[in-house]
């Protein structure tokens, strides 16, 4: 049958982050860490959609800790406010969930590409200022959601914003990349912290709307729409892999975990990486730029 939702170790005394909790992946990870016991923040940029997820994240789990919070990780501002108000330690648990797919040209409150600025920078300044919080826990982990799309992603340190020649699917292939190599990098720098990464195959979620909405086209938004229903996965069992890294005493540090059925569906099992996803170098020239581009210095190991 594989790993499901019922496995989740009791999570009682834990405190988790999860990023874009108010829907998709990021809702049913927070719901089911909220169901086992942990006090979860609820980080969404939409106040109105985070208080109808909390609204019915409290009806299914009445006796939960629950709280919202406002993050836009397309604003380093935002990142640092939530920061300040919930970096007191200790943090057992973050998720790096939110993200946005294949938009048209964008760019963040600070002027990078709005897929690179949001998947990546935005969650690495923000597990950057958490992290003297998350290394107050016992046993700390940071999960970073990618997806299927690095592997078509390919290092771009000489233009990580894309000021040439923009291809929205190239721009958020190398930000799922960024995500990846990201997560291992953090692995290897912090003893005692877990870092590892997931993704949710081919789930039914907002995301695969967000960019032909934004982009004005009818026709691949209702052909997007038919695929979630007649091929892809429910977003609930696209969260598992996440909950999987998160809680799973056997989950390891650097690896990634997807669905077991050519990565596409069904219960996590560790999936197989791009390799430059794995090469230090590329880790340490990520994490020299994204120090650069945030102004965010991570504390000594």
């Amino acid at each position: 049958m594989g790993w499901t939702a019922s496995d989740i170790p009791d999570l009682h005394g834990k405190r988790a982050i999860v990023t874009g909790a108010n829907s998709g992946i990021g809702y049913h990870t927070a719901l089911q860490l909220a169901r086992h016991g942990a006090a979860v923040v609820l980080a969404c940029r939409s106040a109105e959609r985070g208080r109808h997820a909390l609204g019915k994240m409290t009806a299914a789990v009445p006796d939960g800790d629950i709280t919202l919070a406002s993050l836009d990780l397309a604003d380093l501002a935002s990142v640092r406010e939530f920061a300040k108000r919930h970096g007191d330690g200790p943090l057992d648990l973050l998720v790096n969930n939110a993200g946005v797919m294949a938009l048209p040209h964008r760019t963040t409150a600070d002027g990078f590409e709005m897929q690179f600025g949001t998947n990546h920078l935005g969650h690495f300044a923000l597990t950057g200022l958490l992290l003297p919080a998350l290394r107050s826990a016992a046993a700390p982990r940071v999960v970073t959601v990618t997806s299927m799309a690095a592997w078509m992603g390919r290092p771009r340190f000489d233009d990580p914003n894309w000021e040439r020649g923009y291809r929205k699917w190239g721009a958020y292939g190398w930000s799922k990349l960024a995500n990846l190599v990201f997560a291992k990098e953090l692995d290897r720098r912090y003893a005692g912290l877990t870092s590892n990464a997931a993704h949710p195959g081919y789930a039914a979620t907002n995301l695969q709307q967000a960019g032909p909405k934004m982009a004005g086209s009818a026709l691949q938004d209702r052909l997007n729409a038919a695929a979630n229903a007649l091929v892809a996965q429910s977003a609930a069992m696209g969260a598992l892999p996440t909950l999987y890294a998160a809680t799973a005493p056997a989950a390891e540090g650097g690896a990634c975990y997807g669905p077991r059925l050519l990565g596409y569906r069904g219960t996590p099992a560790k999936a197989i990486m791009p390799g430059q996803a794995g090469r230090p170098e590329t880790g340490r020239r990520l994490w020299t730029l994204s120090e650069d581009l945030t102004g965010v210095a991570y504390d000594p190991a």
